[in-house]
């Protein structure tokens, strides 16, 4: 965990992986060194003892103000695909990575920033937060999954409002939509991020990845496919060596409440 990074930090503490994005002079904004800086990280992490993963933006300016301009303006037809992919891929790794993923938003998410957060399973935002998706206003949609996943978080109307009009909203609104989960004021925002990814670590890790796994599947499956995947994953995880040991200890402290009444 102590490789250097030329746009990012990556730390540890305790079981918590912190992912910052390290370029606050561009408002965090991501190029194509980031995205595969992100991409390591991630290897990095997911063979380091860490339980839980949290990303955010160095500064309280921005989470991540998108992709990287000065890249934009250079690409053509086919390096554009090629940027695209790349974002995605990246993301999608992200999505689908073992360990649950917390996103602490300070300040602007636009974007590609908004893409990465969206890749993310749990979203905390600053009440300072602000996030859209400002690509049509320069004649662009995003290219990262936004098109995808934000109709899976916000809905379908609120979503071609944020992606056809380019539309920012403030933390409470997002809140309101279902973009982020929680608001909090900025200066409690990274021991709210922290609280919950501790919860998240003291939750059985296999039990988790399958959780996730399970609930992702559900956006992209049909629904009896979803069914199988569930079903598959439940049982999966009763090969582990504390499943029933778990179900046993639960099951006698409810019996004993139940003897209370």
């Amino acid at each position: 965990m102590s490789k250097c990074y030329r746009t990012i930090k990556l730390k540890k503490k305790q079981h918590i992986a912190w992912i910052t994005l390290d370029r606050p002079d561009k408002l965090n904004a991501i190029n194509a060194v980031m995205l595969q800086e992100l991409s390591e990280a991630l290897d990095t992490i997911e063979d380091a003892n860490a339980r839980c993963v949290i990303i955010t933006g160095k500064g309280e300016k921005a989470f991540s103000a998108g992709a990287d301009l000065t890249e934009l303006q250079k690409l053509t037809p086919e390096t554009a695909s090629e940027f695209s992919m790349k974002g995605q891929q990246v993301f999608t790794k992200l999505e689908t990575f073992s360990k649950p993923v917390v996103a602490a938003i300070n300040g602007y998410a636009l974007g590609g920033g908004l893409e990465l957060a969206l890749a993310c399973d749990f979203r905390i935002a600053a009440d300072s937060a602000e996030l859209g998706c400002p690509e049509i206003k320069l004649g662009l949609i995003p290219a990262w999954g936004g098109t995808q996943r934000l109709p899976r978080t916000v809905g379908l109307s609120n979503a071609k409002q944020l992606i056809m009009l380019g539309d920012r909203v403030q933390a409470d609104e997002a809140l309101m939509m279902g973009l982020v989960d929680k608001v909090v004021p900025q200066k409690e925002l990274e021991d709210e991020t922290r609280a919950l990814a501790q919860r998240l670590c003291e939750r059985q890790p296999a039990a988790l990845k399958h959780a996730k796994r399970a609930t992702n599947s559900g956006t992209k499956a049909s629904f009896d496919s979803g069914l199988k995947k569930e079903r598959d994953f439940f049982a999966l995880l009763f090969a582990a060596k504390d499943t029933i040991k778990k179900i046993e200890a639960f099951g006698s402290q409810r019996n004993k409440k139940e003897g209370d009444c």
